[in-house]
């Protein structure tokens, strides 16, 4: 099953120190870039993501990143 591409451009988001996050695998979400439960079903999961400072972070919108849950220029090939 291939993931859904709801954007092709990275999610800019203001995260914070000690937070986890759970970015969106399948594309499928209402709540992007992160899960919502709408991969129950499939073999898709959620990634965890931590954070140790306050800062922005960008998550892959396109599901293409190598390296997963932030963007890496996937969307631009």
């Amino acid at each position: 099953m291939k993931a859904e591409n709801p954007q092709n451009s990275p999610y800019a988001v203001e995260v914070e120190a000690g937070k986890c996050y759970y970015w969106c695998s399948c594309g499928k979400s209402k709540s992007q870039p992160f899960c919502d439960g709408s991969h129950q079903g499939t073999s898709f999961a959620p990634v965890e993501y931590k954070t140790t400072e306050n800062k922005t972070v960008y998550f892959c919108g396109c599901k293409k990143s190598g390296n997963q849950p932030m963007c890496d220029g996937s969307h631009s090939k």
